[in-house]
């Protein structure tokens, strides 16, 4: 009897514990954070430019089409490998306005150098 009420109390537990779990899912991807899914490859971003809103939390969804490429935002403190067709997220909230230039970072061929694109963060 006494194993029954704690097999008992331990499935309350988890099932509790499971449904904060897809409660807290819900609201953190409800609290308006925006999504922009980025496209790499031989030798650009898409999109190549990004306007995102001050304070907002925002998550980067990166996805390489033929190799490994990175995405480096001195500006921004923001930094991240994108591996081949493997979605990478990158979150984060934009703490200052302003114009950030990005670029990779993991040398990709000849074309490397002109692998950029630009960050807008507004008021």
């Amino acid at each position: 009897m006494k194993h029954a009420r704690y097999f008992s109390l331990i499935v309350v537990v988890i099932v509790v514990t499971f449904i904060a779990g897809l409660t807290w899912s819900y609201v953190s991807a409800s609290d308006g954070e925006q999504i922009i899914k980025v496209t790499a490859k031989k030798f650009e971003y898409s999109p190549k430019e990004i306007t995102l809103k001050k304070g907002v939390p925002v998550v980067l969804e990166f996805t390489s089409l033929d190799r490994m490429h990175g995405f480096s935002c001195p500006g921004l403190g923001i930094r991240s490998d994108i591996p081949p067709e493997k979605v990478t997220r990158l979150q984060f909230v934009p703490q200052k306005a302003g114009t950030f230039p990005f670029h990779c970072d993991v040398f990709c061929g000849t074309g490397h150098g002109g692998m950029t694109g630009t960050i807008i963060v507004t008021e």
